[in-house]
């Protein structure tokens, strides 16, 4: 799965949308205001940074050598995820699916309501 796929999906997904705060070398992804993903495209194999539960992060951390504590970010929450053979194209599907339900979940009743309108 290449990074151009994977920015494709994420904006697939209710009410995401693409950012740059950190500059224009560091696309953000987000749902309503929160972020869910960032990628650094800069990176061979390119990387990209997803909230997931601690637990769940910390059990592929030690499964995957791909899997990290979060680059510059709460490592207890965020895990960087380098795109390369070793990891399933679903399984990196199902962790951005991951990452963007634990951001919706935090959202108020009326934002997570205006996702599905």
């Amino acid at each position: 799965m290449d990074l151009r796929q994977v920015h494709t999906y994420m904006l697939s997904l209710p009410g995401a949308w693409e950012d740059r705060p950190f500059g224009p070398d560091v696309p953000v992804f987000k749902v309503k205001k929160k972020m869910f993903a960032y990628s650094a495209p800069d990176k061979d194999p390119a990387q990209i940074t997803l909230k997931l539960d601690p637990m769940h992060g910390q059990i592929l951390r030690s499964t995957y050598k791909s899997v990290e504590a979060g680059y510059h970010m709460n490592k207890e929450h965020w895990n960087t995820i380098t795109l390369s053979e070793e990891l399933d194209e679903d399984e990196v599907l199902a962790w951005i699916d991951e990452s963007y339900e634990l951001v919706v979940n935090s959202l108020t009743k009326a934002e997570r309501k205006s996702l599905s309108s």
